[in-house]
């Protein structure tokens, strides 16, 4: 603990002190001081945790003890008999607990005979060396890197192979420093030096039998040797032609390759092939030809592939791949020239034929559990490594990349339909690597050659013919792979999505490249309505119940962008007809909203159709939709100023309202009672005040065609639009809600919609319709004018206090239908409280107010605002005689009834119309006015007082008394 927090706070400091040394030092410091208190700390809560734990077990050693020393006969047993030693170490309590289990414990006579023999044994243990811990992640891997190299340089004859590491550093260090010095001729020292490489072979070779492990040493050295000294004589000296030189490597090469046969040791492969491959990288020079170092590093491959055919050696294999591609990598981002072209090109398509097929060979020669054994470093390094250096090459050609990745396809795929046919059980893991390799390059190939929309549609096709394949053999993994390249080409179609420029209707890239995306996801969708079958693998059964879930989601992904064509198609823009002009719209603009939801409507009434010719459930989907479609294109449609009576809009709302009806009311019909009741329900609930908005629209564009928008024809049109609905829903519903039987059921005597929707059309979509219309009244009442224009004011007979009434009887007669319901909707029985009476009688009485002040302002020319009401003497007046008949009434009615709460309700607006005379109309009323409103008010109370005397108070019988 202590070791790794001085570590964590090492790298802590160091990277707070900006990578300098002191950071790390101090780091280190502290972190060293933090374990150890952390250590601490541990033990310390270890010990308080285990206390009371340790009293029992020093209880329980004590009394054994006693126990023990008690004098017993002695049994017979060996002297040396001792416990035995536990695997692990313990200590403390833990040693004790085991010591003292039951089913670990032997007999005390024979464990320890008496104190001595027990504290010498128990010494014996605690002098036990402590199991080491566990190490961690990071030290666990420099343990395995320090364990592989000791284990190369220890491995067999360490003496030897340090010794040839030694010399042949040394023999380049004796050939550089003679080449400097110029001690002896230049022919002289390397024929020294392929003498003592020719020795070593001969050494080793002799020595294969009686020392394997030397004699194998020596020969690798002897072949790097004489690869070393070949190249610097052609290359740096050039003593011999560069032919010549590669005609002795083909014989160094040749003869390395023999003895690693003959003697089936990789070893000496490795050496040899390695020593030959470093050759280049050691004397290399500047302005080398690289046609030479291409065709020596082609020769070392071909003898690779060669071995390859003999044994399946795949160090050696890999040794080529990495040192082959690693140089041509390097040389490809340093040293590139495109006078090169032709010689790299023909060197890069020589060595990915040349490891392809060193992969064919390792799988062929390397049986698996089910099938060969497959070298995926082999077949997809040649796949990426090749194609990156090609792209390098072929980058500034026109479609270049995208020829590159269809010339890796065909080659992945040709391989594997090779295989395939010939030998299908034994390579099915290679055939399998290959062609997804294959269709990999080829899905590449479509971006690198075609647009973004393009490219989309090839991979969606790609994707649903993978997923094809995969549930066709039952493998998983082309089933995900093709799910997820068509997630990608949808992703690629939206992010390049712009309006379409196209001449052509329906032939261009907007609608293909959309309708292609949608026909692999619905293929797939239709695909997944049945669990695919797959290999019973653990990723697979990992994997199936995901699977399980992704066809909902592939249909409406399907259907998405089946609408998405359609939408392309409304906003293609053609191109201009003659120069000069510009592109343009196929359809208007504003008109192209409406058209998006009538090809929605359409595609989501077809759906529904297959959904129940076919039993695809999850085709019904689109249906429920619908209305948000409506709401979404009403919303933008009214936003630019288009009305729904509008030409030709009407006609496609019509349409678009006629299929949402048509398939709500399939829906309904063809689904049980509870499937989706609750969607269907809200369905309708949003159908209904959608119906409200239309409704209003309407109304507006009579008031825009009349040119009405400042009168108060324009106040009321929401709220007569909303009174209109309420009044229906009471009418249709309120009647179809007093025989429900369950909210589920059809209705008897009622007809679609209102036999299994009553409820929610008579409760839930009506309750915010009665909410609006109960502030639309008390707003229009509060700031309407009354202005009739062009018609004439007429007191109670102009559209505000005509629509006001009909507001307020509107909502009482909805209370009351909604109290009559059987059974009463949830929550329908605060409409029956006198909060929700208060309530009703303070709209009554602003309405009432708002009458009197409406005709002020008409027909005796008081200003309509808040202070010329307030001061005018006449409004005053009128408001304290009409508070006092309003009192009148309420007082008669309640005395006749004998309602003695509505009869205190008139009393308290009669004594407000008294606080009103005496606060207001006293000070601010002229004497004409002031002696009217008194008059008037005094005799009205007489009124009261002689026709609505107080009603006694209800009769209360408890216990047989009469009070």
């Amino acid at each position: 603990m202590i070791v790794w927090a001085g570590m964590i706070g090492a790298l802590i400091g160091w990277i707070f002190a900006d990578f300098e040394t002191w950071g790390m030092i101090v780091g280190g410091l502290i972190g060293l001081v933090a374990g150890l208190g952390l250590r601490r700390g541990v033990r310390s809560e270890v010990a308080q945790a285990t206390r009371a734990l340790q009293a029992q077990i020093d209880a329980l050693i004590a009394r054994s003890a006693t126990e023990s020393a008690r004098p017993v006969e002695p049994i017979q047993a060996p002297v040396d008999v001792a416990p035995p030693p536990a695997p692990r170490a313990a200590t403390g309590a833990a040693a004790v607990i085991g010591a003292a289990e039951p089913d670990q414990a032997a007999p005390p006579s024979i464990w320890a005979t008496s104190p001595r023999e027990a504290n010498a044994a128990s010494a014996r243990r605690d002098r036990l060396p402590a199991a080491p811990a566990e190490p961690g992640i990071v030290a666990a891997a420099v343990t395995a890197a320090v364990t592989a190299a000791k284990d190369w340089v220890f491995g067999g004859n360490t003496i030897v192979r340090v010794g040839l590491i030694i010399l042949f550093v040394g023999l380049s260090f004796l050939a550089s420093y003679a080449t400097s010095a110029g001690l002896f001729p230049i022919e002289f020292r390397l024929a020294l030096v392929v003498a003592v490489g020719i020795a070593l072979l001969v050494v080793g070779f002799r020595t294969r039998e009686s020392r394997p492990g030397f004699g194998l040493a020596l020969q690798g050295g002897g072949i790097a040797t004489i690869y070393l000294t070949l190249f610097a004589a052609a290359k740096l000296y050039t003593l011999f032609p560069i032919a010549a030189a590669f005609v002795l490597m083909i014989v160094v090469c040749a003869l390395g390759c023999a003895l690693a046969l003959l003697q089936r040791s990789q070893a000496l492969a490795v050496t040899a092939f390695a020593g030959g491959f470093a050759v280049p990288l050691l004397l290399a020079g500047d302005g080398g030809n690289i046609v030479v170092v291409f065709a020596y590093y082609t020769i070392l491959n071909l003898a690779i592939l060669f071995v390859a055919q003999q044994q399946s050696w795949r160090i050696l294999n890999l040794l080529g791949f990495f040192a082959t591609f690693g140089v041509a990598t390097l040389w490809g981002t340093t040293s590139y020239q495109p006078a090169d072209f032709v010689a790299a090109q023909g060197f890069l398509i020589v060595s990915v034929l040349i490891y392809v097929a060193t992969a064919i060979l390792y799988s062929r020669e390397t049986p698996g559990r089910f099938s060969n054994v497959v070298d995926t470093t082999l077949l997809f390094g040649p796949a990426m490594a090749g194609f990156g250096l090609q792209v390098g090459l072929v980058h500034d050609r026109p479609f270049g990349s995208a020829f590159a990745a269809l010339g890796f396809a065909a080659l992945y795929l040709g391989v594997a339909g090779w295989t395939m046919r010939y030998r299908r059980d034994a390579f099915r893991v290679m055939n399998e690597t290959m062609l997804a390799i294959g269709i990999g390059f080829v899905t590449l190939a479509v971006p690198l050659a075609l647009g973004a929309r393009w490219t989309s549609a090839a991979w969606a096709l790609e994707g649903a013919g993978a997923f094809w394949v995969g549930m066709r053999r039952a493998r998983w993994m082309p089933r995900m792979f093709g799910i997820l390249l068509q997630m990608i080409a949808a992703l690629i179609y939206l992010g390049g999505v712009s309006g379409t420029i196209s001449a052509i209707p329906l032939a261009n890239p907007g609608f293909v490249g959309a309708m292609l995306i949608a026909l692999a996801a619905l293929a797939t969708a239709w695909w997944l309505r049945q669990p695919p079958q797959h290999s019973g693998s653990r990723w697979a059964k990992a994997y199936a119940p995901i699977e399980a879930m992704l066809g909902a989601p592939a249909f409406m992904v399907g259907f998405t962008f089946w609408c998405l064509a359609w939408f392309a198609e409304i906003i293609r823009m053609a191109p201009p007809r003659a120069a000069g002009l510009t592109i343009a719209p196929v359809f208007d603009p504003g008109l192209q909203p409406l058209l998006m939801l009538t090809a929605f409507g359409g595609s989501a009434w077809v759906a529904l159709i297959l959904a129940h010719r076919w039993r695809w459930p999850v085709a019904r989907l689109p249906s429920y939709t619908m209305l948000i479609a409506l709401v979404l294109t009403f919303t933008v449609t009214a936003g630019v100023g288009r009305h729904v009576l509008h030409t030709p809009d009407w006609a496609l709302w019509v349409v678009a309202i006629l299929l949402h009806i048509w398939m709500l009311y399939r829906n309904d019909s063809e689904t049980a009672a509870t499937d989706h009741h609750a969607l269907a329900g809200i369905i309708h609930v949003g159908g209904v005040w959608f119906a409200t908005a239309m409704l209003a629209d309407v109304l507006w564009t009579a008031i825009d065609g009349a040119r009405l928008w400042s009168t108060a024809w324009a106040e009321v049109t929401l709220l007569f639009a909303t009174v209109a609905v309420l009044v229906a829903l009471t009418w249709s519903a309120g009647r179809a809600m007093r025989n429900v039987a369950a909210p589920a059921e059809p209705k008897t005597g009622a007809r679609w919609p209102l036999d299994r929707h009553a409820m929610a059309y008579g409760w839930y979509a009506a309750v915010p319709i009665a909410v609006l219309v109960y502030l639309g009244a008390m707003v229009t009442a509060l700031i309407s004018s009354g202005n009739a224009a062009p018609l004439p004011y007429l007191p109670l007979l102009n559209p505000v206090d005509l629509t006001l009434g009909l507001s307020l009887a509107a909502l009482e007669l909805w209370r009351r239908s909604l109290l009559a319901a059987v059974p009463m909707p949830p929550g329908a029985a605060t409409l029956g409280n006198p909060v929700a009476l208060a309530a009703l009688a303070g709209l009554a009485f602003v309405i009432v107010n708002t009458v009197w002040l409406r005709f002020a302002h008409q027909m005796l020319g008081v200003a309509w605002n808040g202070g010329a009401l307030l001061d005018s003497v006449i409004v005053q007046t009128g408001l304290a005689i009409l508070w006092t008949s309003l009192a009148l009434a309420l007082m008669v009615l309640a005395s006749r009834r004998a309602q003695r709460s509505l009869w205190l309700v008139g009393a308290g607006l009669l004594a407000l119309t008294v606080a009103k005379l005496l606060l207001v109309d006293l000070n601010a009323a002229g004497g004409g006015a002031r002696i009217v409103a008194f008059i008037v008010v005094g005799v009205l109370m007489l009124v009261v007082g002689y026709l609505a005397p107080l009603p006694p108070k209800p009769t209360v019988v408890e216990k047989g008394l009469t009070t």
